[in-house]
Protein backbone atom coordinates (compact mmCIF):
# COMPACT_ATOMS: atom_id res chain seq x y z
CA UNK A 1 0.00 0.00 0.00
CA UNK A 2 2.90 2.40 0.37
CA UNK A 3 2.95 2.76 -3.43
CA UNK A 4 -0.74 4.56 -3.29
CA UNK A 5 -2.63 1.24 -4.44
CA UNK A 6 -3.96 -1.65 -2.66
CA UNK A 7 -4.63 -5.03 -4.69
CA UNK A 8 -6.25 -7.69 -4.26
CA UNK A 9 -3.81 -9.90 -2.77
CA UNK A 10 -2.98 -7.15 -0.42
CA UNK A 11 -6.80 -6.75 0.82
CA UNK A 12 -6.77 -11.09 1.25
CA UNK A 13 -3.88 -10.87 3.31
CA UNK A 14 -4.70 -8.61 5.42
CA UNK A 15 -8.05 -10.60 6.27
CA UNK A 16 -6.05 -13.81 6.60
CA UNK A 17 -4.26 -11.51 9.74
CA UNK A 18 -7.33 -10.61 10.49
CA UNK A 19 -8.79 -13.40 11.21
CA UNK A 20 -5.91 -15.21 12.99
CA UNK A 21 -6.21 -12.27 15.53
CA UNK A 22 -10.18 -12.83 16.10
CA UNK A 23 -10.95 -9.17 14.46
CA UNK A 24 -14.33 -8.91 12.61
CA UNK A 25 -14.70 -8.07 8.68
CA UNK A 26 -16.66 -5.40 10.47
CA UNK A 27 -13.80 -4.13 12.48
CA UNK A 28 -11.46 -4.45 9.99
CA UNK A 29 -13.40 -2.32 8.17
CA UNK A 30 -13.66 0.31 10.88
CA UNK A 31 -9.98 0.43 10.90
CA UNK A 32 -9.25 1.14 7.41
CA UNK A 33 -11.68 4.12 7.75
CA UNK A 34 -10.37 4.95 10.97
CA UNK A 35 -7.41 4.01 11.46
CA UNK A 36 -6.05 3.58 15.09
CA UNK A 37 -2.72 3.94 16.23
CA UNK A 38 -0.40 0.26 16.78
CA UNK A 39 0.46 -0.66 20.75
CA UNK A 40 4.00 -0.46 21.45
CA UNK A 41 5.82 -4.67 20.67
CA UNK A 42 7.26 -5.36 23.74
CA UNK A 43 8.67 -9.20 23.50
CA UNK A 44 11.26 -9.87 20.89
CA UNK A 45 9.48 -12.85 19.70
CA UNK A 46 6.71 -10.55 18.68
CA UNK A 47 9.05 -8.11 17.32
CA UNK A 48 10.38 -10.56 15.12
CA UNK A 49 7.05 -11.81 13.88
CA UNK A 50 5.35 -8.43 13.86
CA UNK A 51 7.97 -7.49 11.40
CA UNK A 52 8.45 -10.16 9.17
CA UNK A 53 4.67 -9.99 8.75
CA UNK A 54 4.90 -6.28 7.83
CA UNK A 55 7.56 -7.80 4.96
CA UNK A 56 5.69 -10.39 4.33
CA UNK A 57 2.42 -7.90 3.37
CA UNK A 58 5.17 -5.73 1.67
CA UNK A 59 5.77 -8.90 -0.57
CA UNK A 60 2.36 -10.24 -1.33
CA UNK A 61 1.65 -8.61 -4.46
CA UNK A 62 5.41 -9.96 -6.25
CA UNK A 63 6.04 -5.75 -6.18
CA UNK A 64 8.87 -3.77 -4.35
CA UNK A 65 8.62 -0.72 -4.38
CA UNK A 66 11.41 1.78 -3.00
CA UNK A 67 9.01 3.83 -0.98
CA UNK A 68 7.75 0.49 0.89
CA UNK A 69 11.50 -0.33 1.65
CA UNK A 70 11.85 2.47 3.15
CA UNK A 71 8.35 2.39 4.95
CA UNK A 72 9.24 -1.17 5.91
CA UNK A 73 12.66 -0.17 7.48
CA UNK A 74 11.36 3.04 9.32
CA UNK A 75 8.42 0.93 11.12
CA UNK A 76 11.74 -1.51 11.97
CA UNK A 77 13.32 1.42 13.23
CA UNK A 78 10.71 2.24 15.88
CA UNK A 79 10.37 -1.34 16.75
CA UNK A 80 14.24 -1.70 17.61
CA UNK A 81 15.03 -3.57 14.41
CA UNK A 82 18.35 -2.47 12.32
CA UNK A 83 17.69 -1.75 8.39
CA UNK A 84 20.11 -4.32 7.77
CA UNK A 85 18.31 -7.06 9.24
CA UNK A 86 15.21 -6.02 6.84
CA UNK A 87 17.52 -6.14 3.76
CA UNK A 88 19.21 -9.60 5.11
CA UNK A 89 15.47 -10.92 5.21
CA UNK A 90 14.55 -9.38 1.98
CA UNK A 91 17.48 -11.11 0.67
CA UNK A 92 16.73 -14.92 2.13
CA UNK A 93 13.21 -13.87 0.63
CA UNK A 94 14.40 -13.49 -2.53
CA UNK A 95 16.61 -16.62 -2.98
CA UNK A 96 13.91 -18.72 -1.37
CA UNK A 97 11.81 -20.98 -4.03
CA UNK A 98 8.54 -20.44 -1.57
CA UNK A 99 9.15 -16.54 -0.69
CA UNK A 100 9.36 -17.52 2.76
CA UNK A 101 12.05 -17.67 5.09
CA UNK A 102 11.72 -20.68 7.93
CA UNK A 103 11.45 -19.53 11.79
CA UNK A 104 15.13 -20.96 11.85
CA UNK A 105 16.29 -18.58 9.37
CA UNK A 106 14.50 -16.01 10.87
CA UNK A 107 16.22 -16.45 14.31
CA UNK A 108 19.90 -16.65 12.94
CA UNK A 109 19.44 -12.88 11.37
CA UNK A 110 18.51 -11.87 14.38
CA UNK A 111 20.99 -13.47 16.57
CA UNK A 112 24.06 -12.09 13.98
CA UNK A 113 22.51 -8.62 14.60
CA UNK A 114 21.72 -8.46 18.04
CA UNK A 115 24.34 -10.59 20.07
Amino acid sequence: MADGKIKTSEIEFIKKLAKRMDISNTELLALFENPQPSRPVYSEVERITHFYKLILMMKIDNETHETEIVALKNFGLKMGIRPIVADQILKKLEQSEEKMVPAEELLKIFKIYYN
